[in-house]
């Protein structure tokens, strides 16, 4: 399991990859779900709380570390959403 650290901050609780889980693609720590879902949703119009709505088990903190991601590895993300019929 490797894990994709943003910043200092986010040592203790950062976007993982791991193989065999959600493809190998970014997720969100302790769930299956990945990062380019996520991003894709709030494309689509999804504030951050109709995501919590949606993922009562997701926090605001895990959603600042997938926009952190997105940030940074954007066309990684953007690949993923449109192998995922995004």
């Amino acid at each position: 399991m490797s894990s994709i650290h943003s910043d200092a901050k986010t040592q203790e609780r950062a976007i993982v990859c791991t193989p065999g889980i959600c493809g190998g693609n970014a997720r969100i720590p302790g769930t299956r779900i990945p990062v380019w879902g996520l991003e894709r949703a709030r494309r689509l119009g999804w504030s951050d709380w109709h995501l919590i709505e949606a993922y009562p088990w997701l926090k605001q903190a895990d959603l600042e570390l997938a926009w952190a991601y997105v940030a940074t590895h954007s066309e990684e993300i953007d690949g993923q959403i449109r192998e995922n019929g995004g």
